[in-house]
């Protein structure tokens, strides 16, 4: 194989951030929020937990404050963010910030490339020998991600010269010849900031760094196996597991390296590993000469959205490996669906939407985005859910930071960059992914289609789509459809239009004129959902939606513990805006369960009385005081409202 890569074109590419303008009543404040507020709050946890001090490299035996081996990771997500800010908005002291941690990188790097405080300082002369848990890599490709964003953010070259430096180490060791020829990363990462240097430099070497790591792994020998034989220790986390040789299968699936890429039919092991190497087989499928990656992607894809995804997009079940559990096996109150999980999924329902062009794929980065990823930050844009439960019994609150402080920065750097995924184009179609008030422009060659966007999204379901700026030639306006839309209407230029969803949009195809008004419709009213019945965690249970919401029960509206709670079949919903939550309720008629007896079993059966029931937006949740919380409301067969 050679170091080179053929670059074609995906069926939608997203918008940059500089096309794009968003001034939404959802979505804006939670942008200048970021910026005013979650940005500087991280800033000053990454100063006071020691991240930036350890790029001085001044660490030495004895010493506290240890440099952990995943640090430049939280420094260049938060700077990734940052630069997605600075894009939109100037702010010099935010800039100034970041040109200091970058000259901080600049100062830990190695004269030959190599960047790792933890491998410089704590465990030197060890580079490159623990790649399955050493987290090398994994910073690496974080560092090219945040390069890439600040270039195309400031165009400054600062942070991408520190990372095409280090890139060029890495092809030179890990490229056909090199000393570590066959070596991959432990926890994916790298290949998704290979491509995006590849993209930002054009420089089609660090592409096909990345496609040789993907179509390593998982081949015979086991490349983290044989590497634990040369190092003869049992690695970073290996102590832990001391029957460790029992379980490699488990070890290999962990990472995903239990099979070749294209193998791999079903999601295993890690979720934000795996949701990162998704995504970048995601970004690799396109350029390939064959579908096996793809197909391999929509097995995926199937494994992970139909049989291990919660309600609210969540991913990853298992506490124990912070990752998938089985088939359908999708407990509550256990539930991890680590927040870096569900926006690892936003990463790979964009891609995966581009690749194909179907809607349904936003439809699930939609659930993602608005439940399992908001759900992740408070109201104020300072504390953090690491994980997040189905249900909980009144214990759990929002952290300010963590020992591991990957979900924080990694919030941050996708409400920042939320533009690239609400608009995206191909060569003749301007597309609208999400409903964010605002305005965008298309450059099909050098002809600009400027069209603004008017919503009350996610509360109403009228879309207004404005052309501000026409092309001279035909092009065609695409608006998904969300699967759960109702009663779907359309209006072109002041004319009724016949409703032909196609693959998840309505495509109008015109040459059009400035002025022109697209008018889209649909229903957004409360729903009933039922999990299927192999969710036995579910089983007599629905929760409650509206338009891309999921809904929950919280004490604090509820007088007390929501699993006393059961509504109807048939029940009827009601919905209603809630200036203090800014926020639509649902309201629903139901019945409280009152057990009398001491006894942890008895067979007296319970009281009921009437109760009204009201719900709110799952990402609202915790941010009123500790409070009891479910989504799965218990089902009273008997009752009917």
């Amino acid at each position: 194989m050679t170091l080179h890569a053929h670059l074609t074109r995906t069926v939608a590419r997203p918008l940059p951030i500089t096309s794009v303008v968003i001034d939404d009543a959802f979505w804006s404040p939670r942008i200048e929020q970021g910026r005013t507020t979650t940005l500087p709050t991280q800033e000053h946890q990454l100063r006071t937990g020691g991240q930036f001090e350890a790029l001085s490299l001044s660490w030495k035996p004895g010493d506290d404050n240890e440099p952990h081996i995943f640090w430049e990771s939280d420094i260049a997500k938060w700077i990734e963010a940052a630069s997605y800010s600075l894009a939109k908005r100037p702010d010099a002291e935010l800039d100034a910030s970041v040109d200091e941690a970058i000259t901080l990188l600049a100062g830990a790097q190695q004269p030959d490339g190599y960047l790792n405080v933890y491998f410089t300082v704590v465990r030197p002369g060890e580079r490159f020998t623990d790649l399955r848990d050493g987290h090398e890599l994994y910073c690496a490709g974080h560092l090219m991600e945040a390069a890439a964003a600040h270039h195309g953010a400031t165009g400054k070259t600062s942070l991408l010269t520190i990372a095409r430096q280090y890139a060029d180490l890495l092809i030179e060791q890990f490229a056909p010849g090199g000393p570590l020829e066959g070596g991959y990363d432990g926890h994916q990462e790298i290949e998704l900031g290979l491509m995006r240097l590849a993209e930002a430099t054009g420089d089609g070497r660090y592409r096909a760094l990345a496609r040789k790591m993907l179509e390593d792994r998982g081949t015979e020998p086991f490349y983290f196996e044989a590497e634990e034989q040369r190092r003869g220790t049992p690695g970073y986390f290996g102590f832990l597991f001391p029957d460790r040789a029992k379980l490699a299968e488990r070890f290999r699936e962990y990472n995903q390296s239990h099979a070749p890429v294209r193998e791999q039919r079903d999601a295993v092991g890690h979720s934000v590993r795996a949701m990162y190497m998704y995504s970048a087989m995601a970004d690799l499928a396109p350029q390939l000469d064959d579908d096996s990656m793809q197909a391999a992607l929509a097995e995926l894809w199937s494994s992970t959205t139909e049989r291990k995804m919660y309600l609210t997009g969540g991913i990853g079940a298992d506490p124990s490996i912070e990752g998938f559990a089985g088939d359908f096996d999708l407990p509550l109150h256990g539930a991890y669906a680590e927040t870096c999980a569900a926006i690892g999924l936003v990463f790979w329902a964009r891609r995966m939407a581009a690749n194909t062009g179907e809607g349904r794929y936003i439809d699930v980065l939609e659930r993602a985005l608005f439940n399992g990823v908001l759900a992740g930050a408070s109201a104020e844009g300072t504390h953090y859910f690491y994980g997040n439960p189905m249900l909980s019994r009144g214990d759990m609150t929002r952290n300010a930071w963590f020992g591991v402080a990957c979900c924080p920065p990694n919030f941050a750097r996708l409400v920042q960059s939320l533009e690239t995924y609400a608009y995206a184009q191909t060569d003749d179609s301007a597309v609208i992914n999400l409903y964010v008030s605002g305005a965008a422009t298309f450059d099909f060659d050098g002809h600009a289609l400027g069209l603004s966007v008017q919503s009350n999204y996610p509360w109403s379901g009228q879309v207004d789509v404005t052309v501000n700026t026409a092309p001279t030639v035909e092009k065609e306006i695409a608006l998904r459809v969300p699967g759960w839309a109702q009663d779907v209407a359309l209006r072109v230029a002041g004319e009724d239009h016949q409703v032909q969803v196609h693959e998840g949009y309505v495509r109008v195809r015109r040459t059009w004129r400035a002025g022109d008004v697209i008018t889209l419709t649909f229903a957004i009213v409360p729903r009933i959902t039922r999990a299927r019945p192999e969710v036995d965690a579910a089983a007599g249970r629905v929760a409650l939606e509206r338009g891309p919401l999921v809904y929950c029960l919280e004490g604090v509206d509820n007088a007390g513990d929501v699993a006393q709670l059961s509504i109807g079949d048939g029940a009827a919903l009601r919905d209603e805006w809630d200036d203090d939550l800014q926020a639509v309720r649902v309201s629903v008629d139901g019945t409280r369960h009152l057990n009398t007896s001491s006894s942890l079993y008895s067979s007296a059966k319970d009281s009921v009385e009437d109760a009204t029931i009201t719900a709110v937006p799952y990402y609202q949740w915790g941010n009123r005081g500790k409070s009891t919380m479910e989504i799965w409301i218990r089902e009273d067969e008997s009752a009917s409202f």
